[in-house]
């Protein structure tokens, strides 16, 4: 049996993820691999390197820190969040990533990132997060009209939501049989089509794949959820996920709706803390 986690991303509301994360180290619980989309890869990566308040504590230290996300950022950079500042400053100046604990710890770590040339999904595992791997993270993560295409080893890529939101079945596919997905959605959202999709063909012109993948994102994403409730009912996976939508921003720089989206993640998985434990000793 492989024991694996599954992140969703959403921006800001992946501060309910940091929540859950953090209760599942206090807790103990360790997992065989895990799996994380966009703000899930750049959050859950803290689950590896086994820092515990890591993700909440640098969000809200600079929040309001240009460098790290303003529309000053955008216009001068080309991201809104600080490519330079989120992925070599912070990590290795201002709030230190544990790179030795993240490389002996055996757990795996995968991120998925949008292939802008072909509109699918791309895999990676992440054994170092080392430059190249911290590129692959920064992919995951950027999100369309907010980032530029990310260039790392031959691909151009956007933000792993765009192509497969909760890597459920990829998971399963290379040996992960015992899966809990964190969701940063209640369970009665639906998705919309997106009301900037005629800027992003205007913008992703070169690249119709990844606009067709934007086009039918809600449906996919609507239908993976609707598969990961109903296997949840059965008991084949177990998910955790707000009760009710979590109302904040997806690039807010609040501090305290950035703790109060944390601190429903926190109470929302210690109160699931012995069916989780309940759910991965199972091997039935």
């Amino acid at each position: 049996m492989k024991r694996g986690l599954i992140l969703e991303g959403g921006a800001m509301r992946g501060m309910f993820t940091a929540g859950v994360l953090d209760v599942l180290m206090e807790n103990g619980i360790e997992f065989d691999g895990a799996i994380g989309v966009s703000a899930g890869a750049t959050f859950g990566c803290n689950i590896k390197s086994r820092q515990i308040g890591r993700a909440i504590r640098y969000n809200k230290r600079f929040s309001h820190d240009w460098r790290y996300c303003s529309l000053r950022s955008l216009l001068s950079t080309g991201d809104l969040y600080g490519a330079d500042f989120c992925y070599n400053i912070l990590p290795h100046q201002l709030d230190i990533f544990d790179l030795d604990t993240y490389r002996q710890n055996p757990m795996e770590f995968w991120v998925v990132a949008s292939d802008c040339v072909t509109g699918k999904p791309v895999y990676k595992r992440l054994d170092t997060c080392d430059d190249r791997d911290l590129a692959w993270m920064r992919a995951s993560a950027s999100m369309p009209l907010a980032s530029r295409i990310v260039e790392v080893d031959g691909y151009h890529l956007l933000d792993g939501g765009i192509t497969d939101s909760i890597p459920l079945d990829y998971f399963e596919s290379i040996g992960y049989d015992r899966n809990v997905v964190v969701l940063t959605q209640p369970r009665t959202y639906r998705k919309g089509p997106n009301r900037l999709l005629w800027l992003m063909h205007l913008i992703l012109r070169r690249y119709p794949m990844i606009v067709k993948a934007l086009r039918n994102r809600h449906l996919e994403y609507n239908r993976t959820t609707a598969m990961v409730h109903n296997r949840a009912d059965k008991g084949e996976v177990l998910v955790i996920c707000p009760e009710s939508p979590l109302n904040i921003s997806r690039t807010s720089k609040n501090p305290d709706e950035m703790q109060r989206v944390y601190d429903e993640g926190r109470r929302i998985a210690k109160a699931q803390i012995d069916a989780i434990k309940q759910f991965l000793n199972n091997h039935q």
